[in-house]
């Protein structure tokens, strides 16, 4: 498996891992994701606040607070909700004031108000207007001031980014004496994800800006993707190295999910590589190119062999690692404890090494390597119980669809063929039933016996999973039928 504190270079890594399913894929992806977290010491949250608005002036400190407010979808601020804005109050407190506080906000937001605004009636302007105030008297942002308040932006983007990450800043009851900051973002990719929600697109919001009618409207806004935002924090943070977690990669059309980005990903092609490359965003236009700190790992089942075109496409931008099944993890269970197991003088456990080897190694040679088991689906067995319940709901079932209903096959698989008829895990309904002497009272017991998703999955295929099995009796109830999938 991956050991990622051996890839200790400072270069882009791009890793693909992948395996059938049940091999712990995504397990690696949350392995990897603890690398890329960091654990501080727990900042007081009034402290947090106090550093960020430390060397700021008033008129930056309004500007932030309509900032902070505008990312929870409030455009429009009133000079009450300004002064009881957390960062105002620190500000306050940090200058030591306590009066005229109201004065100050007033001054500010008609000082820095454009000359002609027809809602502010103010003689001491400045060059630079910042705000404006509709007919309510609630203010909000210049559009054309935004571009004057990127380092703001950032700065907030940051601060909203550690308390999001870190809820004991804002819980002082909260025993725990570090937080975390995560360095990565983590998607699980599905048919109907796309470029808008990986990179950017056009979402809709509740319009709080307009007068009137407009007010509370509609409107679509251009916003960022996981992916933007990760490669966002990454420009801000060139120091530390920032990664992107993709579950199930396989299951979106990529070239539609990275569109224009599926070159820029490549190491070589990352900002500030010898073959660096930069292209406008589909949406917004702008200017952008993948930072070389930002790492992309995902996982891939390769069970889908519909995906050939997709791991082309792929091939030259990733490495990948294979994870196989590893039966040597696995539990021995011990069926029966003490004195019953010196009686009977045989071996009462189970060996789900050997279990899932000797399955795995038939399914090669019958299906395929694509078609084998991986641990995961006997990891958290100990018991014969948990074991039958496995095989009932998980393995048999995945099988079934492996082989396309063919019971021979199956019965292969279980090692069924040789057994009689009460001892196969799997039973041909068409043919070992009509041998049967009690042909009517095993078929009701069968198909009573077994849920309606099974039952009409594998009756189907003119099989059934032994009722036995399903009850957990009989014969199923001792070590020695299990032993037999060696």
């Amino acid at each position: 498996m991956f050991d990622i504190s051996t890839n200790s270079t400072n270069s882009p890594t791009n890793i693909i891992f992948t395996g059938v399913a049940g091999t712990g894929k995504t397990y690696q992806l949350l392995q990897i994701a603890k690398h890329y977290t960091d654990y501080l010491p727990v900042v007081d949250k009034d402290a947090l606040i106090q550093q960020l608005v430390y060397n700021l002036s008033w008129r930056e400190v309004v500007c932030l607070i309509l900032l902070d407010l505008q990312a929870d979808q409030q455009d429009l601020v009133k000079v009450p909700e300004i002064l009881a804005h957390e960062f105002f109050i620190s500000k306050a407190a940090h200058n030591e004031r306590d009066k005229n506080l109201s004065n100050t906000a007033w001054s500010v937001l008609q000082t820095h108000s454009p000359i002609e605004s027809s809602t502010v009636a103010y003689s001491k302007r400045t060059g630079q207007a910042y705000f404006d105030k509709d007919e309510s008297g609630a203010w909000y942002l210049l559009p054309a001031s935004y571009e004057l308040l990127t380092e703001l932006s950032e700065q907030l983007a940051e601060f909203r980014q550690a308390r999001h990450d870190n809820p004991s800043i804002t819980d002082k009851s909260l025993p725990s004496q570090r937080f975390s900051k995560q360095r990565f973002n983590m998607v699980s990719f599905h048919q109907a994800y796309g470029y808008e929600e990986f990179v950017e697109g056009i979402r809709p919001v509740i319009n709080t800006t307009g007068q009137g009618s407009q007010n509370g409207q509609m409107r679509y806004d251009i916003q960022d993707g996981a992916f933007l935002q990760l490669c966002q924090r990454a420009t801000r943070d060139p120091e530390q190295r920032y990664a992107m977690l993709i579950d199930e990669i396989n299951r979106a059309n990529v070239s539609r999910v990275f569109g224009e980005l599926l070159s820029l990903i490549e190491p070589d092609k990352r900002r500030g590589q010898a073959q660096a490359m930069q292209v406008n965003l589909a949406y917004s236009g702008r200017p952008f190119s993948v930072p070389a700190n930002v790492d992309i790992y995902a996982t891939m089942n390769t069970q889908d062999h519909s995906l050939a075109p997709l791991d082309m496409a792929l091939r030259r931008r990733f490495r990948f690692i294979d994870c196989p099944p590893q039966p040597e993890i696995l539990a021995i269970i011990n069926v029966f404890e003490g004195t019953e197991s010196a009686q009977t003088g045989s071996d009462t456990t189970i060996d789900l090494v050997k279990l899932l080897t000797g399955l795995n190694n038939r399914i090669i040679q019958s299906l395929g390597l694509d078609a084998q088991l991986g641990h995961a689906f006997l990891f958290s067995v100990q018991s014969l119980a948990q074991l039958q319940t496995a095989l009932i709901e998980q393995i048999i079932p995945q099988l079934a669809q492996a082989a396309g209903g063919n019971v021979q096959l199956l019965q292969y698989l279980f090692k069924d063929e040789q057994q009689p008829f009460n001892v196969q895990f799997i039973q041909d309904v068409q043919g070992g039933l009509h041998n049967s002497q009690n042909h009517n009272q095993n078929q009701q017991q069968i198909f009573n016996g077994q849920n309606a998703f099974l039952g009409q999955a594998m009756s189907s295929g003119g099989y059934v999973i032994n009722p036995n099995l399903m009850t957990k009796t009989a014969e199923f109830a001792q070590p020695a039928i299990y032993q037999r999938l060696y």
